[in-house]
């Protein structure tokens, strides 16, 4: 039986023989049996991560451990809320941070003194519902929205990217149709994380992804 260890662009945690290619912390969600309880975080600094990493090892959801989350992609990651690791992909994340901080008028050449924490709490105002483990949503017109976003179309996950949508689905997306050019869309990547798209960070799409020029 798969564990419930993979998250999906609309907030949910599922069980799923599809793998993914990102991995993602919030904590220590499972109990002695490796079932997840109602929980859905423990601390804000919910991050996507490499799945290989300096040789280290570990058996997914070991007891008292942190419950390793699994994405299809990175795109997939930051509509659940994520963001990069410092740690294992501590380019992607400085690129993210500096982008981040440009998008607020901060003076990006020192970038190394903005806290990790800062980025995180200001992620999870738009990404959960207080006291509630459900996704935050926002809506937003659809031909404004940029390369990598998620949108709920048909009550379902759907990647923007160029003039096109991708339907989502764990084992990858479906065939692409084209952008409806007008109309507004309920949005499930948060509002700070598209302007930083917006601004030049280009999430990592299984398969890779050819950006449009």
């Amino acid at each position: 039986m798969p564990l419930q260890n993979r998250v999906t662009p609309d907030g949910q945690i599922i069980a799923t023989p599809a793998r993914g290619t990102m991995m993602g912390n919030r904590g220590v969600l499972h109990d002695e049996n490796r079932v997840l309880g109602r929980a859905r975080w423990r601390h804000k600094n919910w991050v996507a991560c490499r799945l290989e990493f300096n040789n280290r090892h570990r058996r997914v959801m070991t007891l008292k451990r942190y419950t390793e989350l699994f994405f299809l992609d990175e795109a997939v990651a930051f509509a659940a809320g994520h963001r990069p690791c410092a740690e294992c992909r501590r380019a992607d994340y400085n690129r993210f941070k500096a982008l981040w901080m440009d998008v607020r008028g901060m003076d990006a050449r020192g970038c190394g003194a903005l806290p990790a924490k800062e980025i995180d709490n200001g992620l999870h105002t738009e990404r959960a519902i207080p006291r509630q483990a459900e996704q935050k949503r926002h809506s937003a017109r659809l031909p404004n929205l940029p390369d990598g976003a998620f949108v709920m179309l048909d009550e379902a996950p759907h990647l923007v990217l160029g003039k096109q949508l991708l339907p989502y689905a764990p084992e990858g997306y479906g065939a692409p149709f084209d952008r409806p050019r007008q109309g507004a869309v309920t949005v499930l990547t948060p509002p700070s994380v598209l302007a930083v798209f917006r601004a030049g960070y280009q999430p990592m799409i299984n398969p890779p992804a050819v950006y449009p020029t």
